[in-house]
């Protein structure tokens, strides 16, 4: 009978000796990468401080040591990407500010486009929008200054100004054969996030302008006062998003959960854990599940698609309109020790079906484009009652008519016509209601 425990422990023994081998050598080799790492790192930071130690005794005037690491930091964030960047003391005062719904300036909000300086959208009702500037126009200069190369800071810093003060900005857009020359009066903006109003009796309609820190407060309290004006019922609603530049991503969740009992909203990836999260709805305060229309168009960035991403996923929302502006990243604000800030992108977000809209956008249901609309005279519609020798139905009542003191109980809201895409939203939503009616009797 052979014996087999004695090479059976050999064996053993020759094992683990390999394994033991392995994991020491594996070990050695991962100390050798990281080295390696370590001493291109150091390599690099030393070309840094090579260039810094240079420029600081050998250009030609001598330059503070904080604009220079100013200087640094600047050029390292814009190599990054269009949203990251360096905000001074100043600069990150102002933004806190801008999240509180008031700040001075133009009401435009821009981006870095192909490094081409540009329009994501102005905000309703500041200077900016009333002088007539559009999603995607492109900032050719800024008082006589190319905007070639600038940074969106900088151009920041030209734009804002005291209140009553003037600055003129050079446009191009692909209507133009040229570029073309706006004077703006710069004002404290004070954006109300959210607008709302009766369309018809019982269609009701929400813009929300840009989501900041009261937006979701500010759109129950809309909702509430809309359910008034229609008897406590809406048959359905519009949410319009357009030239909506976005805002605050914990609000865009928020307005989403307003109208969605369950499912998730919006869940972002990054490298650090804490740039790892995911959103989902909660089943209490939610509305009823009246129709929606959301509108969309090139405008409408970042948190707004959020918002039409996530009710478009989850069945709630017709999207309406043209493609979005497609921001889909995460930008965090960090403090520094001098009063300065860091905004920083730190993750990508995705709708709930795991869509990326960066660069692409949301893609509307039902795509419409802006045209003017035009109301035809009745009096110019040529029907049968114009034809010569017609005749008559008799006994057929007339429409019935409406004392002098009698009104409705909501009046039409006639700006409706002069907005195309509204105007469809609402034909869609009325239509939906007649489907509805429609279907419950024949039940």
């Amino acid at each position: 009978m052979l014996n087999l425990k004695r090479p059976t422990v050999l064996i053993v023994v020759l094992a683990l000796v390999m394994t033991c081998w392995l994991t020491i050598s594996e070990a050695e080799q991962a100390q050798k990468a990281e080295k390696a790492v370590a001493d291109s790192d150091y390599r690099e930071l030393r070309l840094l401080t090579d260039v810094l130690s240079i420029v600081r005794r050998s250009y030609v005037e001598e330059v503070p040591m904080k604009d220079l690491i100013y200087g640094a930091v600047n050029g390292m964030l814009a190599s990054l990407d269009p949203h990251s960047s360096f905000l001074p003391p100043d600069m990150y005062r102002e933004l806190e500010i801008d999240t509180s719904g008031k700040f001075g300036g133009l009401g435009i909000e821009i981006t870095l486009r192909n490094n081409v300086l540009t329009v994501v959208s102005p905000i309703e009702d500041t200077p900016a929008d009333r002088a007539g500037l559009e999603a995607g126009d492109i900032i050719f200069k800024i008082e006589g200054r190319f905007t070639k190369d600038m940074s969106i800071m900088d151009a920041v810093k030209l734009m804002r100004g005291p209140a009553g003060s003037t600055v003129t900005i050079t446009i191009m857009r692909d209507a133009f054969d040229k570029p073309r020359d706006f004077t703006l009066v710069r004002e404290v903006i004070k954006v109300q996030s959210v607008k709302a109003r009766t369309l018809e009796e019982g269609f009701g309609y929400v813009r929300i302008a840009q989501f900041q820190e009261r937006t979701d407060s500010d759109l129950q309290n809309a909702l509430n006062r809309l359910r008034k004006e229609n008897n406590d019922h809406l048959s359905g609603l519009i949410l319009d998003l357009r030239n909506n530049p976005g805002g605050l991503l914990d609000q865009a969740v928020k307005v989403s959960d307003h109208f969605l009992k369950e499912g998730l909203i919006v869940y972002t990836e990054g490298r650090e854990e804490g740039s790892q999260m995911r959103f989902s709805a909660r089943a209490e305060g939610d509305e009823p599940g009246y129709p929606m229309v959301v509108l969309i168009n090139n405008g409408s960035a970042s948190a707004s698609e959020i918002v039409a991403g996530a009710l478009q996923d989850n069945g709630r929302a017709v999207v309406l309109g043209t493609q979005s502006f497609g921001k889909g990243s995460v930008q965090t604000i960090i403090p520094l020790s001098d009063e300065s800030g860091l905004r920083l992108t730190t993750a990508r977000y995705f709708t709930p079906r795991g869509t990326s809209i960066q660069a692409k956008g949301i893609t509307p249901d039902i795509v419409v484009k802006p045209v003017e609309f035009k109301v035809v005279d009745e009096d110019s519609v040529f029907r049968e009652k114009d034809l010569l020798n017609h005749f008559e139905t008799e006994g057929e009542p007339g429409p019935p008519e409406r004392s002098e003191n009698q009104t409705p109980d909501i009046i039409p809201d006639d700006s409706a016509q002069e907005d195309y895409q509204l105007q469809r939203a609402l034909d869609l939503l009325k239509g939906l209601q007649i489907l509805k009616n429609l279907q419950d009797a024949a039940a």
